[in-house]
């Protein structure tokens, strides 16, 4: 049940007007970077496990590669944990040429326009574009266990389990028991190529009763899944190119799809094949201890696989500095009882979004851990999941994803010019290729459009050079013109409206029908200012046209004195107060061009009156944090943070579930971006420290190197 917060005070309604007004402001509560002990804030949030039916995989990775294991160190008893990479796609081939496709014309502001939707007389080509292409699982690596022959390890096998992982080395140590003989498993990955390593130590080696597995699926066509098909033996090649001493080489084929994995080991073992697609690692030491290392490429590989010890020392090497850059926040201070999970949950999100969203594209939402949406990433998602990695300071992991918008420019701008509109329209969801699957979500969501602009300018606060300005340029240029290009011009009103067909951020209105979405509309405002802003730093002159749009558009929606979803929404808080309060984003995420704050304040105590928290999604409770803070109700916005939704719960991993996805990894970057936020302020945050905090004590707050939100 969720709990019903305070109503605004006189204090609350004075800074929320306060907040209308911009300025720059540095809290005395930032440190000198390095004031914190950052191993000690770390380590503290160690993992230890103890349950072998934890839902969710630990990780080790790179950003662009992450292997899941289960208590054992390993894939022993979950094949529904993956190994994955950011260039592990897969297609199966099209009925017909994918060109073909048909779209479907849809009458739009008075003319016909044609849309990304399935089309009835082109089914099985239309469903090949919603599944194709897919990531997959590249392999499972586990432990096997020897008592009349090779078997698999079932949970029943395992007895006193524990793992610890060390955040600060990234490594893993796994021991529990077979038989009443000790295994310990140490796991750990290379924080630059796709490899990992295993140190495996127990008396059962030695009696040559414990051994490593690998075992290579087929990709799956599941919406949710691990990408992963065991079944379909017969749908793919694992070809043994290689079976030198200590060292195997297999060669992997998923119709067009192709990658390599090598493996070496040590000791004097075997190598044999089980049954196909599945290879048995007999160390047969004369010691009880074997090493392992696993590399994964989309092309041969090269290099002499290094030694387990190698990649220990790389991941010992790279943590600490990863943990030595960018921000830190230390709540260890506080009296509130919650501190340390807060604080748990800000040190596990870093390394998740590390894992999982710094690599070379943006992530799905459930990163590396398994596939939703057959693992494509959505454009409106890389605000949540990426944008805290501005305001902790870590641009390097943050760069290189954003390329997705200098390499989908030119399909943007092609899709925009063949509906009919200036500028470049990005896509909902989509690969590698930048190719929309046909749904009528993914043909009418629009709150995506303006994200670029957001991030040229969080990199110009980063970057105030030209430089910066010149590399956003053309995204910027191309994507407020199709923001003014999109708006429709209702002569009667004399006002421009975000009109049909369009998807509002909560999915749930009518296309045809509904429009002018609150959120929406603050976006556009923000969209079209700000691109303006940048232009004018590039020694540019104004655009007329984007001006008039954003002077003459549709004012927010109000009704009885409350903003909503969007204009003449039936029944508002009764019908549709679940999933996403977008409404608030207008005045938390953004900076609330276009928002009466006096009617946002009164709305957001709607908010926190009628709705059903229990159905929204995990980004949706950082979002109304970030509102509480900005109009003055900083005990609020911890409070959501901490809220006890299903759909927040972070886990011993700090994964989130509450149901598909899972995890859902868009939680986590919500959480770090507004908890930035709440520390370092926005502009035009009142001149307290930590303005997103309540100052009476119980909040001990102390952060360095972390940045202001727009």
């Amino acid at each position: 049940m969720k709990k019903k917060l305070k109503k605004s005070s006189k204090i609350g309604l004075f800074i929320g007007v306060c907040l209308a007004f911009s300025g720059f402001y540095s809290s005395s509560q930032e440190l000198k970077k390095g004031t914190i002990d950052r191993k000690s804030l770390v380590q503290r949030h160690n993992i230890k496990l103890t349950d072998a039916n934890n839902p969710g995989p630990s990780q080790v990775g790179n950003g662009d590669f992450a292997y899941g294991f289960d208590i054992t160190g390993m894939q022993t008893l979950r094949a529904n944990f993956a190994t994955m990479a950011n260039w592990g796609w897969h297609s199966t081939t099209p009925p017909i040429d994918p060109t073909s496709f048909k779209k479907t014309e849809k009458e739009t502001n008075g003319r016909m326009v044609a849309y990304e939707l399935a089309n009835p007389e082109q089914p099985e080509l239309s469903k090949w574009l919603e599944q194709n292409p897919h990531k997959f699982n590249l392999g499972r690596i586990g432990l096997w266990l020897k008592k009349d022959d090779v078997g698999e390890i079932g949970a029943a096998d395992i007895e006193e389990a524990v793992q610890y992982f060390d955040l600060w080395t990234g490594t893993a140590e796994s021991s529990f028991k077979i038989d009443g003989q000790s295994v310990k498993v140490f796991t750990v990955g290379d924080p630059e190529k796709d490899i990992v390593a295993f140190r495996v130590e127990s008396p059962l080696i030695q009696q040559g009763k414990l051994g490593v597995f690998i075992e290579f699926p087929y990709a799956s066509l599941q919406y949710f899944s691990t990408g992963s098909d065991f079944e379909s033996i017969e749908k793919h090649t694992t070809a043994l190119v290689s079976a030198g001493k200590n060292l195997a080489v297999f060669n992997r084929k998923l119709d067009n799809t192709t990658y390599q994995v090598a493996c070496s080991w040590t000791g004097n073992g075997s190598f044999s094949k089980e049954r196909a697609h599945k290879y048995s690692l007999s160390p047969y030491a004369s010691s009880d201890a074997a090493e392992y290392v696993f590399s994964f490429a989309p092309s041969e590989i090269k290099y002499k696989l290094p030694a387990f010890a190698s990649v220990k020392g790389n991941s010992a090497g790279y943590w600490p500095s990863f943990w030595k850059s960018g921000g830190a926040i230390d709540l260890s201070k506080s009296t509130d009882k919650r501190w340390f999970e807060l604080e748990r949950r800000i040190v596990l999100s870093q390394y998740l979004m590390k894992i999982n969203a710094s690599g070379k594209y943006p992530p799905q939402e459930t990163g590396l851990v398994s596939n939703s949406w057959y693992g494509r990433f959505h454009y409106e998602m890389i605000w949540w999941n990426q944008a805290h990695f501005a305001l902790w300071n870590r641009w390097p992991l943050l760069h290189e994803s954003l390329r997705v918008y200098e390499d989908d420019l030119e399909s943007a701008i092609e899709r925009a010019k063949m509906q009919g509109y200036k500028g470049a329209r990005f896509a909902k969801c989509t690969g590698p290729d930048g190719r929309e699957w046909p749904h009528p979500i993914h043909a009418f969501l629009v709150w995506q459009q303006p994200h670029p602009i957001f991030f040229a300018d969080l990199d110009y606060r980063a970057h105030p050079n030209q430089k910066t300005l010149k590399k956003w340029s053309r995204i910027v240029e191309h994507s407020a013109d199709f923001l003014a290009s999109y708006a429709q011009l209702d002569s009667s009103q004399n006002r421009y409206d975000l009109g049909t067909p369009i998807s509002f951020v909560p999915e749930n209105n009518d296309y045809y029908k509904d429009k002018n979405p609150t959120f929406e509309l603050a976006y556009w405002r923000y969209g079209l200012k700000t691109a303006q802003q940048l232009r004018k730093k590039l020694g540019q002159a104004e655009k007329p046209i984007w001006n008039n749009v954003y002077n003459n558009l549709a004012p927010l929606p109000i009704k009885n004195g409350l903003y909503e979803q969007w204009e003449n929404v039936e029944d508002m808080w009764g019908k549709f107060n679940f999933e996403h309060p977008a409404l608030l984003g207008a005045f938390g995420m953004l900076p609330g061009y276009g928002v009466d704050t006096m009617v946002m304040e009164r709305t957001y105590q709607q908010v926190q009156s009628t709705w059903k928290y229990n159905t929204c999604w995990g980004w949706d409770f950082p979002l109304v944090a970030m509102t509480a803070a900005r109009l003055g109700h900083p005990a609020d916005a911890v409070d959501m943070l901490l809220h006890d939704s299903p759909k927040n719960s972070f886990d011993a991993h700090a994964m989130v579930g509450g149901g598909n996805p899972y995890p859902y990894i868009p939680t986590n970057g919500a959480l770090l971006y507004a908890v930035a936020m709440m520390c370092a302020g926005w502009d035009g945050s009142p001149q307290i420290d930590n303005p997103g905090f309540p100052a009476n004590g119980s909040w001990v707050v102390k952060w360095e190197n972390l940045k202001r939100a727009p």
